[in-house]
């Protein structure tokens, strides 16, 4: 005869998979998934047009008005004007906000409501990990995030390149600061950087409007100190001229000027300019043995070289503020992954 049969060893339920935590966390956010697209939408619709039969009607409404001169009376279409400015500056306004947007939502909801209402610790002792329950909520919204905010920044770069060199007086520079951070990848990076900064302000707090708040001001805090550093991400140009001219002129982003002495050394501008009349500039430029004026300045050709830059620090920055949510989560549970369930 043969004993009973041995009973099967349990076995252990397998984590959660990661496809598992995306569904869920796309369930959970379904309305802020939503606003995202219908966001994304309405700005991408309005982008292509501003980049093709506004700019075009703006472009030919400008024309008119330039060939005007002074005459006493001037047909031309005012109307294309005011559109083209006001559609152009919404959808600028739209670009810069998302990740203002993307910083709040992150903090008040994604992180900062689990963790006040609980059902975040339910989920690290039912079906994933601290670590994992985080990277999910990290690492599926910075998809979506990433290609959303790319999109709307590239729409918005080829409209604004589609004016170029057409004479529309309305259209901003490349150098202004709004344009330059709305058209380019340093949006994306701002955006996943506000989300960063929402994660680890929700996992501090714990609680969702101070969550909100302090998500919303350091992502201003991180714009503010790329914007200010922006200027020196990169070598600048030099022009120098006589000093019976002003400031050497050449379009682009400024970043000193002043006067030069006869052994090289650079001065701040004293005010005088190209005003030789008044009495006292020459004796001015005497007492600073000043020779020539100098302006230090970044030409159209390196915009991409400070938009990669000002990308690089802004994503460095996201990185950092990603670690320490990582570090601090890690603390607060001691990284210790949830019980598995046995099964018969």
């Amino acid at each position: 005869m043969t004993g009973p049969a041995a009973a099967p060893a349990p076995t252990r339920r397998p984590p959660a998979a990661a496809p598992r935590q995306a569904r869920w966390l796309l369930r959970l956010h379904r309305p802020a998934l939503c606003v995202w697209a219908g966001l994304v939408i309405v700005v991408s619709a309005a982008l292509l047009w501003l980049g093709g039969p506004l700019t075009d009607a703006a472009a030919t409404a400008w024309r008119q008005y330039d060939a005007c001169g002074t005459a006493a009376t001037c047909a031309y279409d005012q109307r294309a004007i005011l559109r083209y400015r006001d559609v152009y500056q919404y959808s600028m306004v739209a670009v810069l906000a998302v990740p203002f947007l993307v910083a709040a939502w992150a903090g008040a909801s994604l992180t900062g409501r689990e963790l006040e209402t609980g059902t975040a610790r339910l989920a690290w002792t039912q079906s994933a990990s601290p670590a994992r329950w985080l990277a999910a909520r990290l690492a599926v919204p910075a998809a979506l995030i990433a290609v959303g905010t790319g999109l709307l920044a590239g729409l918005y770069h080829l409209a604004r390149s589609e004016g170029r060199g057409r004479s529309i007086d309305t259209a901003k520079t490349w150098h202004d600061s709004s344009n330059f951070f709305a058209s380019g990848p340093t949006a994306v990076a701002l955006a996943l950087t506000g989300l960063a900064a929402g994660a680890l302000a929700g996992l501090v707090w714990r609680r969702s409007l101070p969550a909100l708040v302090t998500s919303v001001v350091a992502t201003a805090g991180v714009f503010g100190v790329v914007q200010s550093a922006l200027p020196r991400l990169w070598p600048s140009t030099t022009r120098v001229s006589s000093l019976t001219l002003d400031a050497p002129a050449g379009t682009g982003l400024t970043v000193d000027a002043g006067v030069l002495t006869s052994t090289g050394a650079r001065l701040p501008d004293p005010g005088c300019g190209i005003h030789w009349t008044k009495a006292e500039c020459p004796a001015v430029y005497d007492r600073l043995d000043a020779v020539s004026h100098y302006r230090d300045y970044h030409p159209l050709s390196h915009y991409w070289p400070l938009q990669l830059t000002a990308t690089a620090l802004v994503l460095a920055v996201g990185a950092l503020l990603v670690l320490a949510a990582f570090r601090l989560l890690k603390r607060r549970t001691g990284g210790t992954p949830p019980r598995a369930k046995a099964v018969a």
